[in-house]
């Protein structure tokens, strides 16, 4: 794998500085204890130029998973708008992936100690995160070993740094495997969702994904493919579903800021569906990607240029 190209310009507890000049110290608490939260955002290239693709929903989600953690966030959400905006302009950028965070800086040492809260906007190139065939041919999944947490241990509806140690085990596991990605069940024993992604599973030309009492988090992408579905007289329904309905399912995929609409071809071994994507899955994508080339009008206001 070629070296990551790291751009010049990243915005760091407010002011623009190098890349290599936003640190922070070894000792920092969100290091030590996962105490971070953080979004992904991605800006497409579109008609009118570069444009953010919901913006301002994704940091509500931020302040959101902050609140959760009961930490206050020193910048407002219109400090943090102009921030995500402003490194894409400065590293010249017109297709990137953003990444606001924030943590618990250096302080006191212990699980609950007052430190200050630093933040941070990087943003960079990125390609389609399961690789640059995944889009289109599909990928190969495996139901992990390795389950969410159960409800009122951790909150999964907050998009924390600390959370993501249950998706690291997820993927690490798939790839180890030979799969594309890993699949989690709840600890119910019932479908949750990818290691960072959400599920959507077609029967009968209806979309079902399990609903956020899985121990999934309400992904931003989850919601528009909601929206657009039923915009354009899709039925979307939302509830808890047994692993075995991944093995028959009409079509599966899963989505994600990163993932975007990945369709998994298999399961476990098992072919899904035909073994490809399929129209449903195919028909989201055009409504999808059509919001960044013109396609599909942007009804909601999803689309913020610079």
């Amino acid at each position: 794998m070629p070296a990551m190209q790291y751009p010049d310009w990243i915005w760091h507890n407010g002011e623009i500085k190098r890349w290599q000049d936003a640190t922070t110290h070894i000792m920092a608490h969100g290091l030590h204890y996962g105490s971070s939260v953080f979004e992904g955002i991605r800006c497409y290239e579109t008609p009118n130029g570069p444009a953010i693709f919901r913006l301002a929903d994704h940091n509500k989600r931020l302040y959101a998973s902050a609140r959760i953690y009961d930490m206050a966030l020193p910048y407002d959400l219109d400090t943090l708008n102009a921030a995500c905006r402003e490194v894409i302009r400065r590293n010249e950028l017109t297709r990137a992936y953003l990444r606001p965070f924030a943590w618990r800086g250096l302080g006191g040492f212990g699980l609950s100690a007052d430190t200050p809260i630093d933040m941070a906007v990087a943003t960079w190139f990125m390609g389609p995160y399961l690789g640059e065939e995944a889009l289109d041919t599909g990928i190969d999944a495996c139901v992990s070993s390795w389950q969410r947490f159960a409800p009122n241990t951790i909150p999964a509806g907050a998009k924390a740094g600390g959370n993501y140690l249950s998706g690291q085990l997820i993927a690490r596991e798939a790839r180890r495997l030979g799969f594309g990605e890993g699949i989690a069940l709840a600890s119910t024993g019932l479908l949750s969702e990818g290691a960072g992604e959400n599920l959507f599973l077609v029967f009968d030309g209806a979309l079902h994904t399990t609903p956020v009492s899985a121990a999934l988090l309400n992904g931003i992408t989850r919601n528009s493919l909601i929206t657009l579905a039923r915009d354009n007289g899709i039925e979307v329904i939302e509830r808890d579903l047994p692993r075995e309905y991944l093995y028959l399912c009409d079509e599966l995929f899963m989505c994600g800021t990163a993932a975007e609409i990945t369709p998994i071809r298999s399961v476990d071994g098992r072919q899904v569906g035909a073994g490809k994507p399929g129209p449903v899955t195919r028909r989201l994508q055009e409504l999808f990607f059509g919001l960044f080339d013109g396609r599909t009008p942007d009804r909601h206001g999803w689309l913020e240029t610079l």
